[in-house]
């Protein structure tokens, strides 16, 4: 048969394929064994594992419950051990974790697999797992289902999977290069929570709550207490608007100009870089332009989210453009002012009993905004800037090491 595409140095001699029944035993919890809800404990020490602890190829112990050891104890082909590999029959179809870190006895729930190698002088357990969770096994339930849906991968079913497999060296090195990627992917999307709960929490400290007008965590130096004042006092708000018919004045054309639409804002960031069509100059009038530095805010009151522009551009009535001409905030800070939750709660009070399904300038103008002096605005909006980089920095970096993962799924499997 073929061989991989790449491939560690030193290795050339061809693969084989095996029935995945060949290389392991696979067992579940049968018909009369199954569990009620009742049994289930919130602790104990013996572990159930459900195919909905299921994360990413992990077990997420912490949502796991509990049985009585009389459960844990009726069958050991279900009790599971570090090293074994589970797949769903039920449910979520042909997803597969890898137990790792296991610290107390466990059993399984029903709708899994428990899958444990024959000969582990001959399978590796990390490369059978990657094997296991690449899109292989997925495509070959889909051929399966010709005709209908398998609603429940049976074993008769999986038992035919084919696996390819070099020799065991080399098994143990596939294995472990994609564990490494796994492991920097989870370390990013970690790292990229840690800065988003880091980010919330600053959040509700450096903004004063509860009416109060100082904030629980400040910059040195500055003590004095933050104005409040109507946010339609200090900046102006104008509604964009939108030609119609809207699909006469849109265009791929280069000449045309930025047609900004909410598909546009990115889901980190505050800054609006590109748009994926453009509207005709005969349109333009008829709108609102926005240039570099405006601020803009989603009108929906599902949203109410503000950006500012980083290109020259025109709005439809979904946004409102707000502008300092009186330079009372710094850009930065306004713009994360405006995306805190007292402003989404001050909407929300504010259109309680009424009919306004959308935010308009009246209700954004309404509402009561707390600031510091310019100094102190810039550092605050500096600080959530270098959190909103670093944010997307791990979310980019976790994108291109699963584009890595992806592509080396390709190439070096057969």
């Amino acid at each position: 048969m073929k061989n991989p595409k790449i491939r560690f140095k030193g290795y050339t001699n061809n693969w084989k394929q095996h029935k995945l029944s060949e290389v392991v035993t696979m067992h579940a919890r049968i018909g009369w064994q199954n569990l009620r809800i009742s049994e289930f404990l919130d602790s104990g020490e013996y572990m159930l594992i459900t195919g909905t602890d299921f994360n990413d190829g992990q077990i997420n112990y912490d949502t796991c419950h509990y049985v009585e050891k009389e459960r844990y104890e009726q069958d050991k082909h279900i009790q599971i051990h570090n090293g074994n590999i589970l797949i769903t029959k039920d449910g979520t179809l042909g997803k597969v974790a890898y137990v790792q870190g296991l610290t107390k006895p466990a059993t399984l729930n029903a709708g899994v697999f428990n899958l444990e190698i024959k000969d582990k002088n001959k399978v590796d357990e990390k490369y059978l797992f990657q094997y296991l969770k690449a899109p292989f096994l997925m495509n070959y339930v889909s051929q399966k289902a010709t005709g209908g849906t398998i609603k429940h991968l049976n074993q008769n079913i999986l038992v035919d999977f084919l696996i390819d497999l070099p020799n065991k060296d080399e098994q143990t090195n596939i294995g472990e290069y994609l564990q490494s990627i796994d492991r920097l992917i989870t370390l990013r999307k970690r790292k990229c929570e840690e800065t988003k709960t880091l980010k919330k929490y600053m959040l509700q400290k450096m903004f004063p709550q509860n009416g109060t007008n100082i904030p629980e965590i400040r910059f040195n130096g500055f003590t004095d207490a933050w104005e409040q004042r109507k946010l339609s006092e200090l900046v102006i708000i104008e509604r964009g608007g939108s030609p119609r018919p809207i699909d006469k004045f849109i265009t791929n054309d280069e000449n045309g100009l930025n047609w900004v639409k909410i598909g546009d804002a990115p889901e980190q960031g505050n800054y609006i870089t590109q748009t994926a069509e453009k509207i005709i100059p005969e349109g333009i009038s008829k709108t609102r332009e926005v240039h570099p530095g405006d601020l803009i805010l989603s009108n929906s009151m599902s949203f109410g989210k503000p950006y500012i522009m980083a290109i020259d551009g025109c709005i439809h009535d979904g946004w409102l453009l707000i502008r300092d001409t009186n330079k009372v905030f710094d850009l930065k800070f306004l713009c994360i002012l405006l995306g805190t939750d007292n402003m989404l709660n001050q909407y929300r009070a504010m259109a309680a009993g009424s009919t306004v399904n959308n935010l308009n300038k009246e209700l954004v103008g309404g509402t009561t905004v707390s600031f510091p002096v310019l100094d102190e605005q810039q550092q605050i909006g500096e600080y959530f800037e270098v959190l909103n980089y670093l944010i997307t920095l791990y979310q980019q970096k976790c994108e291109e090491l699963q584009n890595v993962k992806k592509f080396m799924l390709q190439n070096m499997f057969m």
